[in-house]
């Protein structure tokens, strides 16, 4: 009887929680011509993105991390367009970005925006609030004029302005609340991914924390994905599911948000970590220092081999010969050193 029943029992299908990938960027570069005399001739080029793969999946954010200069706001403009890709792919919801252009990359724009680092130049001065907000709005035909001012309305409620200040003008505002104002200008044609190019730097630090709690409260009410590129390592640590480190247009690590924090593999990521203050005395007079010597090298001319080479305290000479592949370390960690 036994077998008769195990006979007619069907093996359940294979059940799998991986995350759907909303954004699969692979090998991508930007390179910008260095030219020079009166015929323009081009002499060199700065690689301001040199070769960097990593996916974002649906709903979770993604921190982009890593010393001024090192390619992150340029990464994110490479992924919405803005800037054209001198090589690589970014595919966003199975549809190839870099070969994209007029109509077709018109469609897509919808489901793609960006919040600017500085709210004082990315608002336009001599717009309202509600013509700001409605700009995309009637980029992309959306409704008629009733709809659009009830839906600024609402905008302007879940970005915590009142609807009665939509009249006003940006200068009228204070940072943190124009900010808000881009906030609300980025979410207005309901967007699945945002490129937050560090949208608190310009903010006074008693401003900043209202802004990344608004964020994340507006990625659990409309399933947003994020990549917030910042220099704040403690902010990212508090918005994002895993963090990506950055080095002279390189990803040097990535790994889920704890286990980057609690278990650096790569010495750059270490010497970012113990640059960070951590606000306990104790703590903090017993930690151990990683201090580089040197500045960052120019994107223009970059070091062979790991291009942290130069920098790293614990380099050996192959690390000058030899490039590091960029490689799974553990589990959802990946790093491009030799030694991790």
């Amino acid at each position: 009887m036994s077998a008769d029943v195990s006979a007619d029992v069907k093996e359940a299908p294979a059940t799998t929680d991986a995350p759907e990938t909303l954004l699969a960027v692979t090998d991508l570069k930007k390179h910008f011509p260095i030219m020079k005399g009166i015929v323009r001739r081009r002499v060199g080029e700065v690689r301001a993105v040199d070769g960097i793969t990593f996916d974002i999946h649906r709903g979770e954010t993604l921190g982009l991390v890593g010393e001024s200069g090192c390619g992150k706001s340029t990464t994110g403009r490479v992924i919405l367009q803005l800037e054209k890709a001198t090589n690589g792919s970014v595919n966003f919801q199975g549809q190839e970005l870099t070969s994209m252009s007029g109509s077709a990359l018109r469609k897509v724009r919808p489901h793609m925006q960006m919040v600017f680092q500085d709210p004082h130049a990315s608002l336009n001065p001599r717009m309202t609030v509600a013509s700001i907000i409605d700009e995309p709005l009637l980029e992309h035909n959306y409704g008629l004029k009733a709809e659009r001012h009830a839906w600024i309305e609402e905008l302007l409620l879940q970005v915590g302005l009142s609807p009665a200040h939509a009249n006003r003008y940006p200068h009228e505002f204070s940072g943190g609340q124009r900010q808000r104002i881009g906030i609300a200008r980025a979410i207005a044609l309901n967007p699945d991914f945002i490129v937050c190019d560090e949208p608190i730097a310009a903010l006074d630090v008693s401003i900043q924390a209202q802004v990344v709690n608004l964020l994340k409260k507006l990625q659990a009410d409309l399933g947003l994905t994020y990549l917030f590129i910042s220099h704040d390592l403690s902010m990212v640590r508090h918005l994002a599911n895993r963090v990506a480190v950055m080095y002279l247009g390189k990803m040097v690590e990535l790994a889920p948000v704890d286990e980057l924090y609690d278990n650096p593999k790569h010495p750059y990521t270490q010497a970012l970590h113990s640059a960070a203050p951590v606000p306990n005395p104790v703590v903090e007079s017993m930690r151990e220092r990683v201090v580089l010597q040197g500045d960052i090298p120019s994107p223009a001319n970059p070091p062979s081999g790991c291009s942290f080479h130069t920098r790293c305290p614990v380099a050996k000479p192959e690390c000058a010969q030899r490039t590091p592949e960029w490689r799974e370390v553990s589990v959802g960690h990946w790093a491009a050193c030799h030694f991790a």
